[in-house]
C-alpha cells in the first residue's frame, strides 16, 4: 500500500553543487545548490532565483565552476547553503577552503572539491516553471587523487547527495550495476 506524502523536491538523490564565482572586488564567492543538472551533454542548468549573489556575479563575469560536494567537505558545502553571500562578504574566507583561478574561464575553482566543471554563462532563464543560470561547460577537472588510469572513479570521489524528506546527506559512492548493459538480459532477441 502506498502512502500519501506532502508536496517537496522530491526527486533523491539530489546533487550538492558549489557553485562558485568572483565577486566584483575579486573576492571568492560559493553557494551551495541542490537543483541543478546537465541540460545536454555540454550544457549545465542550475535553477538558481536571481536574488542570489552569485547569479549577480555569474552575469557580471560571464562564468562560474560547478564543483561536486565530498563526503570530506559536508561541514563546508553545508554552510555555503546557510550562509548569503549578499550578507557575509567573508564567507568564502570563513570556510577554510582554497581556491585557485581556472583554466578556461573568469571564475575560481575550489580546490578542496575533487572535480569541476568550468562554464561560460549562456543564459538567464525566467518563466512560470521555474527559474535558472544555463552554461556551456568548456572544461573539466579532476584531483589526482580521484583518477584512476586517467579516469575518474566515483567511489574515491566520495560525492554527496542532499535528501529532500528529511534534509540529510548521503554518500553516493558504491557502483551496483554497469548502465547500457545490464538491461540486455531482458532483452529479447
Amino acid at each position: 500500500m502506498r502512502k500519501k506524502l506532502n508536496l517537496t523536491e522530491g526527486i533523491f538523490p539530489m546533487p550538492v553543487l558549489m557553485i562558485a564565482t568572483y565577486n566584483e572586488d575579486g573576492s571568492v564567492d560559493v553557494m551551495n545548490a541542490a537543483w541543478g543538472t546537465m541540460q545536454e551533454r555540454g550544457t549545465v542548468a542550475l535553477n538558481l532565483t536571481e536574488t542570489h549573489k552569485t547569479v549577480k556575479n555569474i552575469k557580471a563575469r560571464g562564468a562560474f565552476t560547478v564543483s561536486i560536494a565530498d563526503e570530506d567537505h559536508i561541514v563546508e558545502a553545508d554552510y555555503f547553503g546557510i550562509v548569503s553571500g549578499n550578507k557575509e562578504s567573508h564567507k568564502f574566507e570563513n570556510s577554510g577552503l582554497t581556491a585557485s583561478h581556472a583554466q578556461m574561464v573568469d571564475a575560481p575553482v575550489i580546490q578542496e572539491f575533487p572535480l569541476c566543471l568550468e562554464c561560460e554563462f549562456i543564459e538567464y532563464q525566467t518563466n512560470e516553471y521555474g527559474c535558472g543560470v544555463i552554461g556551456k561547460v568548456v572544461n573539466i577537472t579532476a584531483d589526482e587523487k580521484v583518477m584512476k588510469d586517467d579516469h575518474i572513479d566515483m567511489s574515491l570521489v566520495k560525492a554527496i547527495a542532499f535528501d529532500p524528506y528529511t534534509h540529510g546527506y548521503y554518500r553516493v559512492s558504491e557502483r551496483v550495476g554497469e548502465a547500457f548493459k545490464d538491461g540486455l538480459k531482458l532483452k529479447k532477441s
